[in-house]
């Protein structure tokens, strides 16, 4: 798989790669992991944003940063990072929902080009 295929304006996979350390087993039980979790933190995220349970925001977006970091996602990572200090700050609800959106619109794309990615290298297995 080229470098190209691996990367995009939103995701470098380099990282998760060099973890796996040539294992495409490990890497596809990352990918997989990690596209089943991404909708459900998200939602707990937008939920939390609509009840504006700032605590909860918080947790979440702490919780999802660490997620978006192993897979290259730095824009979404470091708008996650925003995300959690206006929450804890209790404020800004209007800037949360607009980096919440930033990191959706990047997000979508790429989980769907993870998918690709997983099936080429499941199939390898």
């Amino acid at each position: 798989m080229s470098q190209l295929e691996t990367s995009d304006e939103n995701f470098d996979l380099a990282l998760i790669i060099e973890i796996a350390d040539g294992s495409d087993e490990f890497l596809v039980e990352s990918i997989e992991m990690f596209l089943q979790q991404s909708p459900e933190q998200m939602g707990v995220i937008h939920g939390a944003i609509l009840a504006q349970d700032f605590t909860l925001v918080a947790s979440a977006a702490h919780k999802f940063k660490a997620n978006l970091g192993f897979f290259g996602m730095t824009t979404s990572q470091e708008n996650m990072l925003q995300i959690e200090k206006l929450a804890k700050a209790g404020a800004g609800i209007n800037e949360i929902i607009e980096k919440y959106n930033e990191v959706n619109a990047a997000l979508e794309p790429s989980l769907a080009k993870l998918h690709k990615i997983m099936a080429e290298k499941q199939a390898l297995l």
